[in-house]
């Protein structure tokens, strides 16, 4: 497989999986079978940027559609396209369109169609996610009734 379609193939990768926190430089270098060192100079000669600034315009161009469509809070919407800090989030968000978050929002809003209900856009983006279980009860009242002292 050629140079230029290994790279293509790692940055189909950021394409289809931009909002997976765990999408990094090992795995996105891996889909080019490149180290991550040679993978961050090849793609940016074939780019123009590195992979971490692809990735970021990319997750940074879905948070600008959310935060003038959706009806979500910054911090979901920061989580809901893969950054994991509301800090990181919100300081590229700014150096990529001159705008916080919040600034970017009031400025935007109302430019387009009515604003999707929250409860729609996570579902849609995969943001409901069952919470792990630590322990099974039997009966919905159990816990109740162990936390109260009341024997049953």
């Amino acid at each position: 497989m050629d140079k230029t379609r290994r790279i293509r193939l790692a940055k189909d990768a950021m394409d289809r999986d931009w909002a997976d926190p765990g999408l990094d430089l090992d795995t996105v270098a891996a889909h080019a079978g490149y180290s991550r060192y040679h993978f961050i100079r090849a793609f940016k000669e074939a780019y123009g940027e590195t992979p971490g600034q692809y990735l970021t315009h990319r997750r940074t161009e879905r948070a600008e559609d959310l935060l003038r469509t959706a009806n979500l809070s910054v911090t979901e919407i920061c989580h809901l396209v893969g950054f994991s800090s509301v800090g990181t989030f919100s300081a590229r968000f700014k150096t990529w369109t001159g705008l916080t978050p919040s600034e970017y929002r009031t400025r935007h809003v109302g430019r387009g169609a009515a604003l999707i209900p929250g409860c729609y856009a996570m579902l849609w983006a995969g943001g409901f996610r069952p919470a792990p279980a630590v322990g099974k009860q039997r009966d919905p009242g159990e816990a109740q009734h162990r936390n109260s002292g009341e024997a049953r």
